[in-house]
């Protein structure tokens, strides 16, 4: 099993970056799937969650309206597309499925995203 995070990096204030996480190893369809990020210092927080029929979505306040959850259960793979960059958006943005065949969760790596100018 493999969550793979990729699209992390480097960018301005108000930029934007596409994140993507590509998993195999387990049926990806029958998953739902988030994205969390961890800042130093502080704890692993919810930032999105999209079901596994894609048909419903969160995010946390601080992300609402600038962030956008998706994903392409043909490709295996969720996105999160993320607009106006803030420096307090600055952390690792880890990728998490939930398994409920199985009744387990997989995390990924994690990538970093430093926003700052």
């Amino acid at each position: 099993v493999q969550l793979v995070e990729s699209g992390g990096g480097l960018v301005q204030p108000g930029g934007s970056l596409r994140l993507s996480c590509a998993g195999s190893g387990f049926t990806f369809s029958s998953c739902d799937m988030s994205w969390y990020r961890q800042a130093p210092g502080k704890e692993r927080e919810l930032v999105a969650g999209i079901t596994y029929f894609g048909g419903r979505t969160n995010y946390a306040d601080s992300v609402q309206g600038r962030f956008t959850i998706s994903r392409d259960n043909a490709k295996n793979t969720v996105y999160l597309q993320m607009n106006s960059l803030k420096p307090e958006d600055t952390a690792v943005y880890y990728c998490k499925a939930i398994d409920y065949a199985v009744k387990y969760t997989y995390w990924g790596q994690g990538t970093q995203v430093t926003v700052s100018s």
